[in-house]
């Protein structure tokens, strides 16, 4: 997912990618809209793999990925040709462009995540994708979501939550399930040229 050069999370927009430094494999690329990788319904990891270090490259490339894209708040494993249910947050992205969010600024990471409940009320809320550049379009979302997930140790997470993180769980959960943001949106427009010369700028 990316964060979009809205009024209330363009501060994000502001932020230099980040390093790579320490890694000693090549980044893999995101692959954008027309690969069918993007359509299929991601396999569950086997618990029992969670710390095999296949999974643990596999979140590894996700984060480089991720963090190399100055706009990408989170990432789904199918997006780096893995289809596989994981998905990553950048911990300092979210907590620099969402004033709620309380986390320590750490990257999270949820394996075979099921959304269990969603609230009635609804929003329009702006989206953009790192696997559909440089569309943006609002889609609606429920303003409040719980999901349970295990984390990148195999220990079970349960998260209730709003805003900006709760609009993010939906996004990669749609992606864990073939939906791409833009079977959902309306008002869907492309980043002008200008725009993104200046986005790529910062």
């Amino acid at each position: 997912m990316k964060i979009e050069n809205s009024s209330e999370y363009h501060p994000a927009l502001t932020l230099a990618a980040f390093p790579t430094k320490g890694y000693s494999f090549p980044m893999k690329d995101i692959v954008q809209r027309d690969n069918t990788i993007l359509r299929d319904h991601a396999k569950p990891v086997l618990i029992s793999e969670i710390n095999s270090p296949k999974i643990k490259k596999v979140i590894d490339d996700m984060k480089i990925a991720m963090h190399a894209q100055k706009d990408g708040v989170a990432i789904a494993a199918p997006q780096i040709g893995e289809s596989l249910q994981i998905f990553v947050i950048s911990g300092p992205l979210l907590k620099k462009a969402d004033p709620d969010f309380k986390g320590d600024g750490s990257d999270l990471v949820f394996i075979n995540p099921k959304i269990t409940k969603l609230s009635r009320d609804k929003a329009g809320m702006e989206e953009g994708c790192l696997s559909v550049r440089w569309l943006y379009g609002k889609v609606s979302r429920s303003t409040r979501v719980s999901l349970t997930a295990y984390d990148e140790n195999g220990k079970i997470v349960k998260r209730g939550t709003s805003g900006l993180l709760a609009q993010i769980f939906q996004h990669e959960c749609d992606h864990l399930n073939g939906i791409l943001f833009t079977d959902k949106a309306n008002e869907v427009w492309e980043m002008s040229a200008e725009e993104i010369a200046e986005l790529q700028k910062k």
